[in-house]
């Protein structure tokens, strides 16, 4: 009986670990004689909701601890996002290996960005319903064995087929990422630690070609999808041992459900007494519908994702552009011919530390307004001066990239859209999560689909455009795009509160308290 009693402990504490983080269900089920609103009966349930310095509550751990976790969604993002153009680094050698075409080989990096457009879908809402560890473990484990199975695939059907698979589960952490910085930081903090998760993003498809183009150079293709497993597999071990769950909302509905079952009594969270969740098949239903909701119920997500969906896109169309302009044109090896990808990063780091320095100004506001809150528009400064930088950087690219000019001149231009990029790009998911805070994992998968329907698809027509257009007017169709988005954060700003007075799903700022 004792050795029965010792088991269903072990299962119970690994249950814990694997599902939330810790063992410690003590920490996790609370104080059994607080008195808590409401009599514990079924019709009158009590109502339970964080304690002001709660163990359990993500937004009361330490700063080492939320620092780790956030260098561990960072990284998790990163590896994604640099599996996706890694692959492009040999190109060459998937043609001749599997004897297919140019535009053939793309497809293993189309249909792997197509997946982020699928997996978001599912993988950002289910992480709103059960929780952010769940899903993490889940699909990055299935994302790290479809990488193994890409780098061993023995016809190019498979590699394309495994790369799509990877993309789809893979695709978690870009969403689901944004998420844990709204669970950890309220809004006065949350732009730093939003900045390293976004630069994650943005840097991994320009730091994938130039690792990618040197490994395939000289060790061959499989040895690129070898070091995305094990760097994925690397980051997986990671999540399992340091990341916890940390959705405030599942947390206390794991606590309700625990505090039911030691005391016989009925606990329910103070939101699920407000909005009680329903069946199963219908909160599985709802959530996996709501980021489709609110691409296109709201106008706020629908102006945002657009214009996040061009800068993708153009990130995406520059890592077949680069090639051509480089290597193609001017000559150069595949491998160096990948290093011109460095200035677009070194424009990254530029704006991220233009983005810390921005971030401070905006705590230091906060801190001081007489209310305590600042409004979401207050994240767009950053977005007018990156609005900018893009279709400056992008036409100096455009008109300087042939032969007889200097290369370290088109290098500018790209430094200079890759310091809009992120400039943008930061303040826009700051935006989003300022919103749709406790939809911001959603609101985030819903810009996702938009940005990664593009990124599968500018790659695709590259080569035919640059083919038809030259490399002159070829680079300026993303210059005079990015034109026609400029105006967008100005009229945001001005504009902003208003659209989301009319908004469902935003919540104002007098409840993130």
């Amino acid at each position: 009986m004792q050795l029965r009693h010792n088991c269903l402990g072990t299962w119970s504490g690994m249950w814990h670990f694997l599902v939330l983080g810790t063992s410690d269900s003590d920490k996790f089920s609370g104080d059994v004689n607080h008195l808590w609103p409401g009599n514990g009966t079924h019709d009158e349930p009590y109502i339970i909701s964080w304690d002001e310095n709660d163990a359990l509550n993500a937004r009361n751990y330490g700063a080492g601890r939320k620092g780790i976790i956030i260098a561990i969604s960072g990284m998790s993002t990163l590896s994604v996002a640099f599996a996706s153009s890694a692959y492009s680094g040999d190109l060459s050698a998937i043609c001749h290996y599997f004897g297919v075409s140019d535009e053939a080989a793309t497809l293993g990096l189309s249909l792997y960005v197509l997946g982020f457009a699928i997996g978001p879908l599912l993988w950002a809402p289910l992480s709103e319903a059960f929780g952010r560890r769940i899903m993490f473990l889940t699909t990055f484990s299935l994302f790290t064995i479809f990488n193994i199975a890409a780098a061993v695939s023995a016809n190019f059907a498979s590699l394309i087929f495994f790369r799509a698979l990877a993309g789809t589960f893979g695709a978690a952490p870009l969403t689901n990422s944004g998420g844990v910085v709204a669970d950890l930081y309220d809004a006065e903090t949350r732009g730093l630690a939003a900045v390293f998760y976004s630069c994650a993003t943005f840097l991994g498809p320009v730091l994938g070609p130039i690792a990618g183009g040197f490994l395939g150079e000289t060790q061959g293709w499989r040895w690129i999808e070898g070091l995305l497993a094990f760097y994925s597999g690397i980051m997986l071990i990671l999540g399992i041992v340091a990341v916890p769950e940390t959705f405030s909302i599942v947390l206390l509905r794991r606590r309700a459900a625990m505090l039911s079952m030691q005391t016989g009594n009925f606990y329910v969270t103070s939101d699920d007494h407000r909005n009680p969740p329903g069946p199963l098949i219908r909160r599985f239903q709802e959530a996996t519908s709501r980021p489709l909701r609110l691409l296109y119920k709201e106008p706020l997500v629908i102006v945002l994702a657009l214009y996040m969906s061009f800068i993708y896109g153009t990130t995406y169309l520059l890592l077949a552009a680069l090639p051509i302009v480089f290597q193609q044109i001017r000559g150069w090896s595949p491998g160096v011919g990948d290093l011109p990808f460095i200035s677009i990063a070194i424009g990254m780091c530029f704006a991220t530390v233009f983005m810390v320095f921005i971030n401070r100004q905006y705590a230091r506001k906060f801190r001081a307004s007489q209310s305590g809150q600042r409004p979401p528009e207050a994240r767009l400064l950053s977005a007018q001066v990156g609005a900018v930088f893009i279709p400056s950087g992008l036409f100096l690219f455009a008109w300087t990239n042939s032969p007889s000019v200097h290369w370290a001149v088109c290098m500018v231009g790209i430094a200079m859209f890759g310091f809009g990029n992120i400039c943008v790009s930061l303040a826009l998911v700051n935006y989003l999560v300022d919103s749709y805070v406790a939809y911001s994992a959603s609101a985030l998968a819903a810009a996702t689909v938009m940005r990664s329907l593009c990124g599968a698809v500018f790659p695709l027509f590259t080569t035919y455009m640059y083919g038809r257009l030259g490399i002159h007017w070829a680079s300026s169709v993303p210059g005079f795009l990015s034109l026609a988005c400029l105006p967008a954060a100005f009229i945001l700003s001005k504009y902003g509160p208003q659209i989301r007075q009319r908004s469902k799903f935003a919540i104002a700022m007098s409840e993130e308290k």
